[in-house]
């Protein structure tokens, strides 16, 4: 018995070496251009174009001179960026979420007239792609004169079809009817029932909408580029391409534009990493709890 068992269990490591190779090749993938930017946004310009090793530190390492640049040239406007960013991805994941929530609920738990035909509408735009909808929008926003303003980036953000989509999944699945139904015997109205027994159940899903809506927002690119001709009110990521074609140009003067683009790319990264694991444990607990139930 005891050999028998061993012998599966040796076996067992075998079945799973292919899988746990291509794990490893996949992490190895992601990983290197994640490091490339971290060694990479230590250097100076010399050091970038010296035909050193680029995966490797070179002789004089300077974060701190390569930060202190990044944030003072051109008048800090790297700061302003960040900041743009940072209310882009605030006011469009919260808003949007807000919107998909309720959209979703409201999907899943009513019965109300056109429902099946309005679940097809947000379902086909679904099929859209966003690059599409960016010139027909700044036409819109141009005739009612907000391009070049904030509410020309946050408007549109609002919405999400797939938000609308997964949370419609997930409510129809995690509200139980019969808990909505004891809830109005009880004399609770509609929006108490929601906010204090649906909502808690569709927490996980509620998370996962508003992450990948604040990272939409944060990594939007096409949109503030049509929408902005202000430099002041662009993202980080449009601000940075700004810098990348006056680096290709090189009409940056004496200053090397490229290793303040680098570091400039692992900055902006950095509030996401943040973002996801400070919302992953509300995943991990919106788990527990539908375990428990």
């Amino acid at each position: 018995m005891t050999d028998r068992t061993g012998a599966r269990a040796s076996h067992r490591p075998q079945r799973h070496l292919p899988l746990q190779l291509l794990l490893g090749f996949l992490v190895v993938y992601f990983l290197v251009p994640f490091w490339w930017i971290i060694v990479n946004s230590s250097k100076d310009a010399p050091g970038l174009f010296s035909g050193g090793n680029t995966l490797w530190f070179a002789d004089q390492i300077d974060y701190l001179g390569n930060l202190r640049q990044l944030f003072t040239y051109d008048g800090g406007i790297y700061g302003r960026w960040i900041l743009n960013s940072t209310l882009y991805a605030l006011a469009g994941g919260v808003g949007a979420t807000i919107l998909a929530v309720m959209a979703g609920y409201g999907f899943a738990k009513y019965r109300f007239a056109a429902r099946r035909f309005s679940f097809a509408v947000v379902l086909g735009a679904l099929m859209v792609p966003t690059t599409a909808l960016v010139i027909p929008t700044f036409i819109m926003f141009s005739e009612l004169g907000l391009t070049n303003t904030v509410w020309a980036v946050i408007l549109p953000s609002l919405l999400n079809p797939f938000g609308v989509y997964l949370m419609h999944v997930y409510a129809r699945d995690a509200v139980p009817d019969e808990i909505l139904d004891a809830a109005r015997v009880d004399g609770a109205g509609e929006v108490r029932t929601f906010l204090q027994i649906a909502l808690p159940l569709m927490r996980p899903a509620v998370v996962t909408v508003l992450l990948l809506s604040a990272v939409a927002s944060w990594n939007n690119y096409f949109l503030p580029l049509a929408m902005l001709s202000d430099n002041r009110l662009f993202p980080v990521t449009v601000g940075l391409g700004l810098w990348q074609g006056v680096a290709s140009g090189n009409n940056a003067g004496t200053t090397s534009l490229w290793s303040l683009i680098i570091l400039g790319a692992l900055v902006s990264v950095i509030p996401l990493i943040i973002a996801f694991f400070s919302l992953q444990r509300y995943w991990r607990g919106g788990l527990s709890v539908g375990g428990l139930r």
